[in-house]
């Protein structure tokens, strides 16, 4: 299998990973985008949403996989 056929299965793989995560999120104890320590402030005419824990955890995750992209197809 050439070079990228082996990233575009990972790409397609990772793709149906998120999508059923994204499908049966309801049923997750955390919801993506609603983590603890996700900063939410409402008052009247004005909310603020900032999503820190979501995105270090998304900062992680993607680093991890990136970090195997490079080991496995140098």
């Amino acid at each position: 299998m050439s070079e990228l056929g082996k990233l575009l299965t990972m790409f397609g793989v990772i793709l149906t990973v998120l999508g059923l995560l994204l499908t049966f999120s309801d049923k997750l104890p955390f919801h993506p985008g609603r983590l603890p320590g996700d900063i939410y402030y409402k008052k009247e005419n004005f909310s603020f949403y900032f999503p820190l824990t979501t995105s270090i955890l998304l900062s992680i995750v993607l680093s991890l996989v990136l970090y195997l992209f490079g080991k496995f197809f140098k």
